[in-house]
């Protein structure tokens, strides 16, 4: 299964994913970190069009790869290095020379990362640590991908292929957990397109990861086949945790999810003040 993470240029975040054993970015991201203007899926139609060779040769450089967000995996344009470099070529923006820059940087680090995969966990801890968050803030953000990825692995490997099914499971195991889907719980915080995961606090994360990992347990004992298994599986897996969250708020009376977002840049409260 594809590995999906978040490189970061100059504050904006850059979605990629390894395919074929290569870094494969997504588009759009680039784009908008490269231009002034807020609408990149215009811009890269404005491109082509001014580009006759880059349209011409847009299917070859171009893959439509499996993308994990926080509401499943969703299906976007991407491309490699060399790709890029080709993209960007017909972007007039000051700001590519410095990218092409970061994009060699990147992938001379994911050669590394072939031969050392630790690498790739440690920058994932170095990046959160550089936004602020605490130490045992990130090694529970770190389990939590590590459960994400066990439990879509075992998807994958029991006919679950689309990027919807992925989305639809996810949202059972997180109506069960906290009565809300993702989207619902982004509203819940209000944010846009912002990781979910990311602005959750410890125990909106304990039980998240509870979540999962009851539904691979599940899964695997009980050898679900097929979307409808998998499904009746992720609801009884959230429901274990549903549950538990339940007793705990009858403890304490409190609420365990909170509007309150675990950590916001400048540039979310930026974007949350102009709604």
């Amino acid at each position: 299964m594809d590995n999906t993470k978040i490189a970061i240029f100059r504050g904006k975040e850059i979605r990629k994913t390894i395919h074929n054993n290569e870094w494969w970015f997504v588009i759009q991201d680039v784009v908008s970190a490269l231009i002034d203007s807020k609408d990149s899926k215009q811009y890269i139609q404005r491109m082509k069009q001014r580009d006759p060779e880059l349209r011409k040769g847009w299917v070859q450089i171009v893959h439509t790869l499996s993308i994990d967000t926080a509401g499943g995996k969703q299906k976007m344009l991407c491309a490699n290095t060399e790709g890029l470099f080709r993209i960007i070529q017909s972007i007039t923006s000051p700001k590519a020379e410095p990218f092409k820059r970061w994009l060699a940087k990147v992938g001379y680090e994911r050669i590394q990362e072939i031969k050392d995969p630790e690498l790739a966990t440690k920058r994932t801890r170095a990046l959160y640590k550089a936004k602020g968050y605490p130490g045992a803030w990130i090694e529970k953000r770190m389990r939590g991908i590590a459960i994400r990825e066990e439990l879509t692995d075992e998807w994958n490997k029991r006919g679950i292929k689309e990027q919807k099914d992925y989305a639809i499971l996810t949202a059972e195991i997180s109506k069960a957990i906290f009565g809300m889907t993702p989207s619902e719980y982004k509203k819940f915080k209000n944010l846009r397109r912002e990781n979910l995961r990311d602005h959750m606090n410890d125990l909106e994360l304990i039980f998240s990861m509870l979540g999962e990992a009851s539904t691979t347990e599940i899964t695997r004992n009980h050898d679900t086949q097929g979307f409808k298994q998998n499904k009746k599986a992720a609801q009884k897996g959230g429901k274990i945790a549903g549950d538990a969250r339940e007793n705990l708020e009858k403890e304490t009376g409190k609420r365990v999810s909170t509007r309150k977002n675990y950590l916001l840049t400048k540039e979310d409260r930026k974007l949350l003040n102009n709604e």
